[in-house]
């Protein structure tokens, strides 16, 4: 349970690193090209893996890269503290229906109660966009993020049991996750894409970094737990975005945010129980 909340800090945090900057999409192919090195730098302390690990390899770099597509072009839209809760908060209770009804893991009526609380306190922390007169076009793409969320969950969940070493499964997901997203945006938005600045630079390796560690630790729990309950503890992250949100970027804390996030906690706790 540590290592998962330490990993959802740090996924709220690299989420919180793209917001810095005038470009959101040039700091995720930022990003993207630092996880490559990342990714091959751990490679070469781990075994080969077997060739049977490849479709899933493959598979979760075309799930990360709608993924970081849809989420880049809805923090253009939205704050971080609203973007956030709709694109993580969706994705465990897809993740619990889908694990639940195909595969094996045996989740429990309490910790799918767990997870229905959760998802309450994420509506909760997204009513924003209606109440308060927000853009409402950041919801498709939000929600976009979510389905790319819960479809990798289950693909990297899955793939780890299959390689047998998640360390190794996570370095060659960065490295065909990286080069999917950065070779793709490249194509398609040209070389302009790319920030000029050195400070976009150190803080897009840093981001990198730091989705390493919060990938890695999330992808090693869903080996030795089930998938579903992993994902809805990694969702903890909300809180730590929100804060980041209101404490860094100057976002309202209203009692609405406080209250979702006392429901988003309570969730965490039942699932525990």
């Amino acid at each position: 349970m540590a290592a998962v909340l330490g990993s959802a800090f740090l996924h709220a945090l690299w989420n919180s690193l793209i917001k810095v900057g005038t470009s959101r999409l040039g700091a995720m192919v930022i990003l993207s090209i630092g996880e490559v090195p990342i990714g091959l730098a751990v490679l070469a302390t781990r075994p080969a893996l077997e060739w049977n690990v490849a479709p899933w390899v493959l598979a979760a770099g075309c799930a990360h890269f709608f993924y970081k597509f849809f989420l880049t072009y809805a923090y253009e839209r939205g704050d971080l503290s609203r973007v956030y809760p709709i694109a993580r908060g969706t994705a465990p209770l897809v993740v619990g229906l889908v694990s639940g009804v195909f595969l094996k893991d045996v989740i429990t009526p309490m910790e799918y109660a767990g997870i229905a609380i959760l998802g309450a306190g994420i509506l909760l922390m997204a009513q924003g966009v209606f109440a308060s007169g927000e853009n409402r076009k950041l919801l498709p793409y939000a929600l976009g993020s979510a389905c790319a969320t819960a479809t990798y969950t289950l693909i990297d969940g899955s793939g780890a049991r299959v390689a047998g070493d998640a360390v190794a499964y996570v370095a060659w997901v960065f490295v065909v996750d990286g080069l999917f997203f950065a070779l793709g945006m490249l194509a398609w938005k040209g070389i302009d894409v790319l920030p000029r600045q050195r400070k976009a630079w150190g803080v897009g390796f840093i981001a990198s970094a730091a989705s390493y560690g919060a990938y890695g630790v999330s992808v090693w729990a869903m080996t030795i737990a089930p998938i579903a309950l992993v994902a809805a503890l990694r969702e903890t992250s909300i809180l730590f975005a929100v804060l980041i949100g209101w404490l860094a970027f100057g976002e309202r804390m209203t009692r609405g945010k406080a209250l979702a996030a006392l429901v988003i906690v309570g969730g965490v706790m039942v699932t525990r129980l």
